[in-house]
């Protein structure tokens, strides 16, 4: 007995069943070739470091919407102190009109009475014609005329300005306190009753004060805002004193303060006052209710990136599977037929390679702006249209592989057997195309990514009320808001890079998985 059996017989049957000669099949590990691929695309740290970022956007944009506690379009709100236009004061110096009781005197006679009033030095009467009517003209006071026509009164030309006190004036008591106070007279008649009028302009009846005549007029911006007397007058004797600051306490006693500006371009003045405004939280800095703040809008950032993250990508897979639906098609009939079919698809590719996507992308938009087309129609058309402008380079790719496969053995073997034309493309043939495919889009949803932002950028993509990461970054409009609010724009940008790095790396990883000779 040799000293090998010897050894042989000394060892327990666990042992024996652990011994294998060097032919044994069980001594030979071997993968599959898509074992070997998924294991050189996890030895690649590159790939691993952009599968890591994609899987951390993904669960951020489609997780982290479910997880926050506000709604994509939820708006937020506050109360803050605004500058607001409280009233408006003009010192009147051009006529003013007033037409009597079924009387008419309109704008082209009114442009009548001002070129005769000139050329007449203002302070005497005169006569013009016009729509074959004569007007008679009587100076009445200073700065107030009669306009006359076949002895009717027509209207009053004044630039003294009745302003009522809580009672409502007729023509004919505002044309007696105008004339009776541009002629220095306490009193006139009118609608069978004897009115006043005092130094300081004051229309009275029975000691009642009706209203009063000034050349400043006071409105208020509001409508429905009544001001009151005392308030107009000393605001005047603000603006007499030129001052820029005027407090006003009312009747209950409050005390308010508002802001008197001069405009010259309208020779007007601007009265402002602060008011507490409920308004948009916009542009609110990061806290502990919003992580990353709120946009012009008042919405939460950190929700609108989440959503805004989920239509960016959807937007990127759904353009990359139309365009691979379509380039695989007309790709894989144009290398397997060859002939005229390959020259009429390729002629195709030719043609959509040379339509100027920009410009045509920039005329729909404009379109849909003016049709005003819904945002979510808008995004449907835009992956549409994304889709079709991006399938000829995935069909030439095809094309130039099924043009080299088509002619090796196992495609003659196919023949042989009868196997039918579409089952030999989509079976045989686009199978061992996929590979390259898989690498061709995964780059191509980073670069759809980026077109889609630069559109939504631009106002030409996704709308609102719809976020997506490049809409976002277009409420920087100002470098007031990209330099004083870096939280609008940066994370935005953040999430588009980070997402597009990813893309490329996992490209990257893929393309040297399968062809391993593009790292010698």
């Amino acid at each position: 007995m040799s000293e090998h059996e010897d050894r042989r017989d000394e060892l327990t049957p666990s042992q024996e069943e652990q011994q294998y000669s060097l032919n044994d099949d069980r001594r030979v590990k071997t993968l599959s070739p898509g074992a070997l691929v998924v294991k050189r695309f996890f030895r690649n740290r590159l790939a691993m470091v952009g599968l890591g970022i994609l899987v951390v956007m993904f669960l951020f944009s489609f997780v982290g919407g479910w997880i926050s506690p506000y709604d994509e379009n939820q708006q937020f709100y506050t109360y803050e102190y605004q500058s607001k236009q409280y009233a408006g004061v003009v010192q009147n110096d051009d006529f003013r009109y007033a037409s009597a009781d079924g009387q008419e005197f309109g704008t082209t006679a009114q442009a009548y009475f001002l070129l005769n009033y000139n050329g007449t030095g203002g302070s005497e009467d005169f006569s013009f014609e016009y729509g074959g009517i004569a007007y008679d003209v009587v100076c009445e006071g200073t700065d107030f005329f009669s306009v006359y026509s076949d002895g009717t009164l027509l209207a009053m030309a004044y630039k003294d300005i009745v302003n009522e006190d809580g009672a409502t004036l007729s023509f004919d008591v505002k044309y007696g306190a105008l004339k009776a106070y541009s002629n220095g007279e306490d009193s006139f008649e009118a609608e069978g009753a004897t009115y006043t009028v005092d130094e300081d302009g004051n229309i009275m009846l029975d000691g009642e004060v009706l209203g009063y005549i000034s050349r400043f007029l006071v409105t208020a911006t509001e409508n429905g805002v009544t001001l009151a007397r005392t308030f107009k007058e000393e605001l005047q004797e603000c603006i007499e004193n030129d001052e820029t600051e005027f407090v006003y306490t009312d009747a209950d006693g409050e005390t308010h303060t508002y802001d008197v500006s001069y405009e010259a371009f309208t020779d007007s003045w601007t009265v402002n006052q602060e008011t507490e405004t409920y308004v948009y939280d916009s542009y609110a800095y990061p806290s502990a209710a919003h992580w990353l703040g709120t946009d012009r809008n008042g919405m939460d950032m950190m929700t609108r990136l989440m959503y805004g993250g989920r239509v960016s990508l959807i937007i990127g897979f759904i353009v990359v599977l139309i365009a691979g639906v379509l380039g695989i098609v007309l790709g894989g009939i144009s290398g397997y037929f060859g002939g005229w079919v390959d020259n009429l698809i390729m002629r195709i590719v030719d043609v959509f390679y040379c339509i100027p996507s920009t410009p045509l992308m920039i005329i729909l938009g404009a379109a849909m702006d003016a049709m005003n087309v819904d945002a979510q129609i808008r995004m449907l058309f835009l992956m549409l249209l994304l889709g079709f402008l991006s399938w000829p380079s995935i069909a030439r790719l095809v094309r130039g592989q099924i043009l080299s496969l088509r002619e090796q053995e196992f495609m003659m073997a196919t023949e042989a057997c009868g196997v039918r034309t579409s089952r030999r493309i989509f079976r045989h043939l686009i199978p061992n195309v996929m590979p390259q495919l898989i690498v061709s889009c995964t780059m191509m949803l980073g670069s759809t990514i980026l077109t889609e932002a630069t559109l939504s950028f631009l106002g030409l993509g996704v709308k609102f009320p719809f976020a997506s990461w490049g809409n976002i970054i277009n409420d920087v409009n100002s470098s007031y808001v990209m330099t004083n609010y870096w939280f609008i724009w940066i994370p935005a940008g953040f999430c588009l890079v980070a997402t597009v790095l990813g893309f490329n790396f996992v490209g990257d990883g893929l393309r040297d998985a399968f062809d391993p000779k593009m790292k010698r």
